[in-house]
């Protein structure tokens, strides 16, 4: 367990593979690009579209029959109105094998095969590409599907709490240099904040104590951070 006040460490965060799975288990809608058509697909409602998609590996020298290449982008936007609300965005390049359906799930529709080519990660710290065994091997955050929820209720009835995190930024931001501070993110590893200052923002993460495994942890995890907050807030008095 990671004592607050501690020498800080790099925060834990997910792997990139990881974050790709959970923006696609949260996802409410994608664009389907192929041949030359742009698709907007909409009330996915948290389905993982790769549920409905039988993503296979490249083969060398396959056939030679003409497979137009697809490519799936979803747009991971924060839930709360801070600045520069877009926070990944998730490109999943292949080619088809079958007709693309964009059919909802339970319509009874086939299943679209497509040879995968590379997942796309894009994030304010850059880009990276994920292959398809790095991507089958990883699981969704447990907290991808409740993320949007659990920062909009502490923002809208509890943005008293978020106020006291601050406490657990180190160095202590004073009220001056901060504008304000909005919960942005919220992962199994722990909650980042937002602080946007005059001249730009930056994000802090505020660990749990340990990782959560499912969302019936959230609640108690949680209440460990204003918990440490509030021993904080005992010591000090955020400077004017």
């Amino acid at each position: 367990m990671r004592l607050f006040g501690a020498p800080a460490t790099p925060a834990a965060r997910p792997s990139d593979a990881e974050r790709i799975r959970s923006i696609l288990t949260a996802a409410h809608s994608m664009t389907v690009v192929t041949d030359g058509l742009r698709t907007e697909v909409r009330h996915l409602d948290g389905a993982d579209p790769m549920g409905r998609l039988h993503l296979h590996p490249a083969e060398p020298g396959g056939e030679a029959e003409y497979r137009p290449a697809i490519r799936l982008e979803f747009t991971d936007v924060a839930p709360t109105p801070v600045r520069d609300r877009v926070r990944a965005r998730v490109t999943v390049l292949g080619r088809l094998l079958t007709p693309y359906s964009d059919a909802s799930a339970d319509s009874g529709a086939d299943s679209t095969c497509m040879e995968f080519d590379r997942a796309v990660l894009e994030t304010p710290d850059g880009r990276s590409h994920v292959g398809l065994e790095e991507l089958d091997a990883a699981c969704p955050d447990p907290l991808a599907p409740y993320e949007a929820g659990m920062l909009t209720h502490l923002l809208d009835d509890h943005h008293d709490l978020v106020t006291l995190l601050l406490r657990l930024v180190q160095p202590l931001p004073t009220a001056a240099a901060v504008v304000r501070a909005l919960p942005v993110a919220m992962d199994r590893y722990g909650i980042t904040l937002r602080l946007e200052e005059r001249r730009g923002h930056r994000d802090v993460r505020l660990p749990f104590p340990s990782p959560l495994d499912d969302i019936e942890q959230a609640g108690t995890q949680i209440q460990a951070l204003f918990s440490a907050a509030r021993r904080r807030s005992h010591r000090n008095t955020l400077p004017a």
